[in-house]
């Protein structure tokens, strides 16, 4: 069989994110220290460790199958790229920043305003959409400190915490979108590897259903079991099963974990007691 390749970043928190969920799905990457590429003892793919900016045009030209990778570098780079799932890890949001002491009070402030950026095709998309003039400098690197070496007059880059434009005397003013990393693949995948890619888009999935989802068990009284059952939402419907006491029953449920301590209260307000709450690992459905 062939091994479907596969691209993550050589390094950083996408690069351990995506690791992690490899793992999570089974598969055991044999990768020493500074290799390019490694292989897994136990499925069959090949992993190539790339310059997160590259692996578009790896995808484009057909060398890699497949990558996880950050959706702002295929807006960016490779919007021709097909997305085949969302993963839901190393969320971040591409935003306009400007230094603490500035006064902004709507997007079209900018206008004209030098903007330095790793992302000019992004930057360049967003301004014309909104009518806005554009003075743009393009840096590869630490686009942060521009504002603070007279370079530019505010920056485009990915904001998580914030905690680095906090350092630099920098506010957030604008979002122009939201990001998460993405699981896509190349125009160039046969149909052999497609098969290879459609299980690890199924493991994917199981894992994070998993992650979004909490195991519940609870004691109820029969004479409240309706009123518990229809608060629950349930795969299809919850586990319910006598004690040992006579007049209750034991429920078990899947909730969803945004959900989860609205959905708690109710039950205790209903009768549910000795509410026992489990991560976990896969959802399979």
């Amino acid at each position: 069989m062939s091994k479907l390749k596969i691209a993550v970043q050589k390094s950083g928190r996408l690069h351990n994110d995506s690791m992690k969920i490899l793992k999570g799905i089974g598969i055991s990457i044999d990768n020493g220290k500074d290799q390019l590429k490694a292989s897994a003892r136990n499925f069959p793919i090949e992993v190539f460790y790339l310059r997160n900016g590259d692996i578009p045009q790896y995808l484009r030209d057909g060398v890699v199958d497949a990558a996880i990778i950050g959706e702002n570098v295929l807006i960016e780079k490779g919007n021709d790229i097909t997305i085949v799932e969302k993963l839901g890890f190393s969320k971040c949001r591409v935003s306009i920043a400007i230094p603490k002491s500035s006064k902004y009070k709507a997007f079209s402030d900018l206008s004209g305003k030098r903007i330095a950026t790793s992302y000019p095709n992004t930057v360049k998309q967003y301004f014309k959409k909104n009518g806005i003039n554009l003075n743009l400098h393009i840096i590869n690197g630490s686009v942060e400190i521009a504002p603070n070496i007279g370079l530019a007059d505010a920056i485009c880059d990915i904001v998580s915490s914030g905690s680095t434009l906090f350092k630099n005397n920098l506010k957030e003013v604008e979002v122009l979108f939201r990001s998460e990393a993405v699981l896509a693949s190349s125009p160039f995948i046969n149909d052999e590897k497609q098969q290879i890619l459609d299980k690890i888009k199924f493991r994917f999935q199981s894992v994070l259903k998993g992650r979004q989802s909490k195991y519940i068990l609870l004691n109820a009284p029969n004479d409240k079991l309706q009123d518990i059952i229809n608060i629950l939402p349930g795969m299809k419907s919850p586990t319910v099963l006598p004690l040992a006491k006579k007049g209750w029953s034991s429920v078990h449920s899947v909730l969803n974990k945004n959900e989860f301590w609205d959905i708690i209260d109710e039950l205790k307000l209903n009768g549910a007691q000795g509410i026992l709450v489990c991560p976990i690992e896969k959802l399979v459905i």
